[in-house]
């Protein structure tokens, strides 16, 4: 199959919420692969998938994209991300937390192996 992506996508399983850039009623999806340039997007079947621009928040990522649909097969959809850029989501640093968190559960682990001689 002919490649016509500018870069490959990563595999992901991130939860999203689009919306119609002109809407304030929201469609949850699940990203299914992630560029800078876009993403595939699986809607639960019989749900109305929002209209052009789509506004895609990913908590995951901190980020939420203005996205515009190449294509569309059942409940995927494929969207290319507008040339700005992504802004971070309003008090966006989920990423600084998650690292908190795992450090945090990577302590208690070895506390916890302590505790039962494990180590």
């Amino acid at each position: 199959m002919l490649e016509r992506r500018e870069k490959a996508r990563e595999k992901v399983i991130y939860a999203g919420i689009a919306h119609a850039d002109d809407s304030v009623q929201s469609t949850n999806c699940v990203v299914r692969n992630l560029s800078d340039n876009g993403a595939r997007l699986e809607f639960e079947r019989n749900v109305p998938i929002p209209r052009e621009p789509i506004r895609l928040t990913v908590a995951r990522k901190g980020r939420s994209f203005l996205a515009r649909i190449i294509w569309w097969r059942d409940n995927f959809v494929g969207v290319a991300f507008a040339a700005e850029s992504p802004f971070e989501l309003p008090g966006s640093d989920l990423a600084q937390r998650l690292r908190r968190s795992e450090r945090k559960k990577r302590e208690l682990q070895r506390r916890v192996k302590e505790l039962l001689g494990e180590e």
